[in-house]
C-alpha cells in the first residue's frame, strides 16, 4: 500500500503549482483584462491534449528574500499539445508569479521545451507575460536569455516559431519574439520596447507612454514589428490558432497535396481590376477571387500597405501571395515593402509554401527620402529573396510591370517558374509618357505641333512595348491567358511543379543585404 502522506504532497504542491502567483495576484490579472497563462494554454490547446513538463521546477537563488518567494514552476507553464489536431510546444509565461520575471530556472523550462519542438520537428509558440530579467538573480537571468536567443536561432528555418505578446515584454526579452517567424500582440495590454519611458525621459527630457512607446498600433503600423494584433488575449489566441492551420509542422513536412477538383473558374476579375492603368483597385479583391473562398489570411495589414502578403489556400494546399496594391503609391516599391516582401518570401521558402506573385508595380518609389533610408539597400532583400526560393514560383502580371520594380516582382530572369500576364499587362522599362519625353525629346523639340507629335510617339511606344506579346515573344512570358483562366492555370502550374528539386551552390551561406 502506497503512503497517503506521499500521495497527497504530490497533490498539494501540483494545486499550489496551478495557483500560480495566488488568487489574489490571479485577480489582479483578471482585472486588467488579462487570462492568466495556464487560461491561455488551456485555451488555445485543443481539449485536454496539452502535457506540462517540469512544473516542479522552482528557483534555487536564496539572496535577497529569494527563498521565501519561491513557487513551483518558477513564472512559466511549458510543455506540448495538440492545436487543431497539430502537435505544437509552448511557454506560457505566468505574470501572477514574480511578475513572470525570467530566471536561471525559468529559462531552463523554456529552453528544454524548445529543445523539444526542434527534436520533434513541430512548431514552437512563445506567449510573452514578463517583467523582464530577473534581478535578483543577475547573470543566471542574462545567461538565460542568451540560451533563448540562441535556440531561436538554431530554430530558425527548421520549425515554425510564433510569439504573442499578451503583457510586457521590455528590454532584452524583446529579441526572443524579433526572433521568431510571427509577433501577435494585444490592442490594450501588450508592450514591447528596449528602453522604457523613465530611461527615455531621464537622457532626452522626452516623455511617452508605454503604448506610445511600443504598443500594439506601433509594432503593427509604424515600426513593422509585429505581424497581427487582437482587441483581447481570446481574440488573439484564435488569431494564433488560426494560423497554425496555415503552416506545416515543419521544413520536412510536405505531405498536403492539391485537390484539384475543387478549382472552379474565376470571374469577377473584370469587375475588380479596370483596364485604365491610372485608376486604382484593392489588390485584395483580386487575391480573394483567386483563393478557395474565405481563405485569405493577410500578414503584416497595416504596415507597409503598398504591397500585400499572406496565406491563401488553392485547392486545400497553403500558397503564399505577394501582390502590389495600387491604392496605396500606386503598388510602387519602397524601402519598408523590401523588408516586408523579402521576409515572407524567406518563410514561405523555408517551409516549403509555393509563392504566387501578383504584379502592378509602376516603379521603385522615387524621392530623396527612400533613398536616405536605403532603399537601394532594402529593394536588395527582395530580390535575393526570390533568387534564392527553391520553392515553386508564379507570376501573374496583371496590369504594369515597369523598370527594376518588374524584375524584383518574381521575374523570370529572377527564377520564377512559371509567368502569366493578362491581356491588358504593359512590360517596359517604364510609362509611355515618361519614355516619350525621353527617346522623343528631339523630335518633339522640332515639332510645330508638339502635343500632337508627343501623342504620336506614346503611341509608337505603346503599340511596340506596352502589351505582353512582346515579352511572350522573347519567352519572359510563359503565356498571356484571359482573367477568368487565372485560378486554373495558376494551379495546374503548382500542381506541376510539385516535384520542384533545385539545389544551390556549395556553400556556407549566402550574404544576404541585412
Amino acid at each position: 500500500m502506497w503512503d497517503s502522506k506521499s500521495i497527497q504532497t504530490l497533490k498539494d504542491k501540483r494545486a499550489a503549482h496551478n495557483m500560480g502567483g495566488g488568487q489574489a495576484r490571479i485577480d489582479k490579472q483578471h482585472s486588467t483584462n488579462k487570462m492568466t497563462a495556464r487560461e491561455r494554454v488551456e485555451y488555445l490547446f485543443d481539449r485536454g491534449s496539452f502535457v506540462e513538463v517540469n512544473s516542479l521546477a522552482e528557483s534555487r537563488i536564496s539572496d535577497f528574500g529569494m527563498d521565501k518567494k519561491k513557487v513551483l514552476g518558477d513564472g512559466v507553464i511549458t510543455g506540448y499539445g495538440r492545436i487543431g489536431g497539430k502537435l505544437v510546444f509552448c511557454s506560457s509565461q505566468d505574470f501572477t508569479v514574480g511578475g513572470g520575471s525570467l530566471g536561471e530556472a525559468q529559462a531552463q523550462k523554456i529552453c528544454r521545451v524548445m529543445d523539444m519542438a526542434l527534436d520533434m520537428r513541430a512548431p514552437f509558440l512563445s506567449i510573452n507575460d514578463s517583467g523582464g530579467a530577473r534581478i535578483e538573480e543577475g547573470i543566471d537571468s542574462l545567461s538565460g536569455y542568451g540560451g533563448i536567443f540562441y535556440r531561436h536561432s538554431r530554430m530558425s528555418g527548421a520549425v515554425p516559431q510564433v510569439a504573442a505578446i499578451m503583457g510586457p515584454c521590455a528590454g532584452g526579452a524583446c529579441y526572443a519574439p524579433a526572433l521568431c517567424d510571427f509577433i501577435f500582440m494585444t490592442e490594450e495590454t501588450s508592450q514591447m520596447y528596449i528602453t522604457g519611458p523613465a530611461v527615455i525621459k531621464a537622457v532626452t527630457g522626452e516623455t511617452v507612454t508605454t503604448s506610445e512607446l511600443g504598443g500594439a498600433a506601433v509594432h503593427t503600423s509604424k515600426s513593422g514589428v509585429a505581424h497581427f494584433s487582437y482587441a483581447d488575449d481570446k481574440s488573439c489566441l484564435n488569431g494564433i490558432r488560426q494560423l497554425i492551420g496555415y503552416l506545416p509542422s515543419s521544413c520536412e513536412d510536405t505531405k498536403t497535396t492539391y485537390d484539384e477538383s475543387y478549382i472552379t473558374k474565376a470571374t469577377g476579375f473584370a469587375s475588380i481590376v479596370p483596364d485604365n492603368k491610372k485608376t486604382a483597385y484593392d489588390i485584395r479583391r483580386v487575391i480573394e477571387e483567386i483563393a478557395d473562398r474565405g481563405t485569405f489570411l493577410e500578414v503584416q495589414r497595416d504596415w507597409a500597405q503598398n504591397i500585400v502578403v499572406g496565406f491563401i489556400r488553392m485547392g486545400h494546399k497553403t500558397v503564399g501571395v505577394v501582390a502590389n496594391q495600387p491604392k496605396v503609391m500606386a503598388g510602387s516599391l519602397d524601402f519598408n515593402a523590401g523588408d516586408k516582401a523579402a521576409r515572407f518570401i524567406r518563410f514561405c521558402d523555408c517551409f516549403g509554401i509555393p509563392l504566387l506573385t501578383l504584379v502592378d508595380v509602376p516603379a521603385f518609389l522615387p524621392g530623396k527620402q527612400q533613398e536616405y533610408n536605403g532603399i537601394i539597400r532594402h529593394g536588395a532583400k527582395m530580390l535575393y529573396a526570390y533568387s534564392e526560393a527553391t520553392v515553386p514560383k508564379v507570376s501573374v502580371i496583371l496590369r504594369k510591370a515597369y523598370g527594376g520594380a518588374y524584375i524584383a516582382m518574381n521575374s523570370k530572369g529572377m527564377g520564377a517558374d512559371m509567368v502569366f500576364a493578362w491581356p491588358i499587362a504593359e512590360i517596359a522599362v517604364m510609362g509611355a509618357d515618361g519614355a516619350a519625353n525621353i527617346i522623343g525629346r528631339k523630335r518633339i523639340e522640332a515639332a510645330e505641333d508638339k502635343d500632337a507629335e508627343r501623342a504620336k510617339i506614346i503611341a509608337e511606344y505603346e503599340e511596340k512595348f506596352m502589351n505582353p506579346y512582346v515579352a511572350a515573344a522573347r519567352g519572359f512570358v510563359d503565356e498571356v491567358i484571359l482573367p477568368e483562366e487565372t485560378k486554373e492555370r495558376v494551379v495546374s502550374a503548382l500542381v506541376m511543379l510539385q516535384g520542384k528539386k533545385q539545389t544551390a551552390p556549395s556553400k556556407k551561406h549566402g550574404n544576404l543585404p541585412l
